[in-house]
């Protein structure tokens, strides 16, 4: 049996996350979970992901929302960033 669940939607493009919410969102996790390190517009500022540290990911995020990884998923009290097999997973339970 399927669980009823809440669906809200939010295009983060047309209301970006605060620093806040980004950290909320993290839950402690490092940033680079959220961070997509496959984006074009990461490859066109020639970063080494090794190099940035959680702060400057996030500050980076923050300038460019197109960094976040999607979708961001929260399930409960649990984030999904991106097409994260866990997330797929928690749908059917």
């Amino acid at each position: 049996m399927q669980k009823q669940r809440e669906i809200t939607e939010r295009d983060f493009f047309k209301d970006p996350f605060s620093r806040a919410e980004i950290e909320n969102l993290l839950q402690g996790k490092p940033a680079s979970e959220m961070f997509n390190f496959r984006s074009p517009h990461f490859k066109k500022l020639q970063l080494g992901h090794d190099t940035l540290n959680d702060n400057e990911l996030v500050e980076l995020m923050l300038k460019e929302p197109r960094l976040i990884r999607r979708p961001v998923v929260r399930i409960d009290e649990q984030v999904y960033f991106g097409a994260d097999s866990r997330f797929l997973g928690s749908m059917f339970t």
